[in-house]
């Protein structure tokens, strides 16, 4: 007989749970038809500290309210805007036994509010100022666009950055704002350490203009539809906006990038929602096209059987497929465990396929959450064989000025100063004729605080040094004024 073999990963089946919501304080009498009504979670979002500790009351302490007050007063890029669905998931029925007894909720006051601290989806939901390093807050090359999209834009909120493939934002608002948002530039509401970039154009004139563009560049095939968050557009604009793109012979692929999928189900679950899906579905199969969607989930107990149904009902409206592009973050999801427990849960448990992890993006005051290119190939590699190979997701990294890269894709890599080297093999829509794109190298850096002693002293003395935050905030508002009148003139 065959001895049992141990795996460093251990697969079980578990199944999704909606956590009790009536846990929470403010939620007590919270009945199962207001929390699957849509309405009610957008009117019920968590905005500021002061409705939050409406909803948590004494189960936090107010060292950590303090906390929060300061972060959102000294570091955060995106103002808070939490739907109650998201925030019921953090310390849930799924994550009790981390901090102790699995068979009982974290007690109030210091047990929960430790709980709470060490939450995954809170880390990167709701960030106190005591997450963030005070060492490096931000990298002295982090920027407020850190991928340009803005600098690649061909018509107002239209980037072009790969050769047959488009970006189109379509509107600046979320129905959840993320701590670690890539577009942290444009998407939101500003904070007192970030101004943010505002549209300039009218909905309809800037949409218009984006089809205008596609109609007139038969090389692109393939729409990011995104923004912001589809579920935020009104669905007669977003269906309307879908039915003249699709009317586009030379368009085989649309993707709408939505968090809600899984911050807030309840939209996709609307009639009106899954009705418009199909209509738009049919038209994109009549004519060979593809429709899929793609969600972002960082953690396993994010997946609830409201996700779970919200992803079927797409998939019963004949999108081709529900795709994750999760984002690898510190005290998120960095393990092994960590990233096989999502993907099991979101293929087994919602019928979502595992796609992309991003490494977190260098913006203004993420250190925190990023991770070092290396330890991102280690878990590419750890991750392998326990996945079917259509559902193994790729880590990438998104080079500034080149794109998605396969973290095993990379040129050369100084490990002492963090620093890789990339390459690709085309141009951006900023890119002449002129330029030899091929040979050129472009940089992406490592987590300070993650590299050697002898590399942390290099970018000591040649970095922004201690007055970092400073400098960098300087840099960033002078950027925006700079880029708000790029597209001021774009627009007129």
């Amino acid at each position: 007989m065959t001895a049992k073999i141990e795996q460093p990963y251990r697969y079980q089946q578990c199944e999704v749970v909606e956590p009790d919501w009536t846990r929470y304080p403010g939620w007590r009498e919270v009945t199962e038809q207001e929390w699957s009504d849509v309405q009610w979670q957008r009117a019920h979002c968590v905005k500021n500290v002061g409705q939050l500790r409406g909803v948590m009351g004494d189960l936090l302490t107010d060292d950590f309210y303090a906390d929060l007050q300061r972060d959102q007063a000294e570091r955060a890029t995106m103002s808070m805007l939490l739907p109650p669905q998201m925030l019921n998931t953090m310390v849930s029925e799924m994550t009790w036994g981390r901090f102790g007894d699995p068979g009982r909720m974290p007690v109030a006051g210091a047990e929960f509010t430790a709980a709470f601290y060490a939450d995954p989806v809170r880390r990167y939901m709701l960030p106190v100022f005591s997450d963030r390093r005070t060492d490096w807050p931000s990298h002295p090359y982090a920027t407020r666009d850190s991928l340009h999209e803005h600098d690649m834009w061909v018509a107002e909120g239209l980037t072009h950055r790969y050769p047959t493939k488009v970006l189109a934002e379509l509107l600046p608002t979320c129905p959840q704002y993320c701590g670690h948002c890539t577009r942290m530039d444009l998407v939101g509401n500003s904070t007192p350490t970030v101004l943010k970039l505002k549209l300039a154009g009218k909905p309809a004139d800037r949409h218009e203009a984006m089809l205008n563009y596609l109609r007139a560049t038969p090389g692109v095939r393939d729409v990011v539809v995104s923004g912001g968050d589809v579920a935020n557009m009104p669905w007669k604009s977003l269906e309307s906006f879908l039915d003249r793109l699709l009317d586009i012979d030379t368009i085989r692929d649309v993707r709408l990038a939505t968090k809600a999928l899984m911050g807030l189900p309840q939209h996709w679950l609307v009639p009106e929602t899954v009705e418009g899906v199909a209509r738009v579905s049919a038209k994109a199969r009549s004519r060979g096209a593809g429709l899929a969607i793609h969600t972002h989930v960082n953690s396993a107990q994010s997946v609830t059987p409201l996700v779970a149904q919200a992803s079927r009902a797409m998939l019963e409206a004949g999108v081709r497929d529900v795709r994750n592009q999760g984002v690898l973050m510190r005290g998120v999801n960095d393990t092994t465990h960590d990233l096989l427990d999502l993907c099991f849960a979101l293929s087994d448990g919602a019928s979502v396929t595992p796609y992309y992890f991003y490494m977190c993006d260098m913006i203004p005051f993420a250190e925190h959450w990023r991770v070092s290119l290396a330890h991102a190939q280690h878990l590419q590699h750890a991750m392998m064989g326990y996945l079917p190979g259509f559902a193994t997701p790729r880590i990438v990294c998104d080079v500034p000025f080149v794109g998605k890269r396969w973290v095993h894709q990379v040129d050369t890599y100084d490990t002492e100063r963090g620093i890789s080297y990339w390459r690709k093999n085309y141009r951006t829509s900023i890119e002449s004729e002129n330029v030899d794109v091929t040979s050129a190298e472009y940089a992406y850096y490592d987590p300070i605080d993650t590299l050697p002693s002898s590399g942390q002293d290099w970018w000591r003395e040649h970095g922004a040094g201690a007055d970092s935050a400073a400098l960098h905030q300087a840099a960033v508002t002078q950027a925006a004024t700079s880029r708000q009148a790029s597209v001021d003139q774009l627009v007129h």
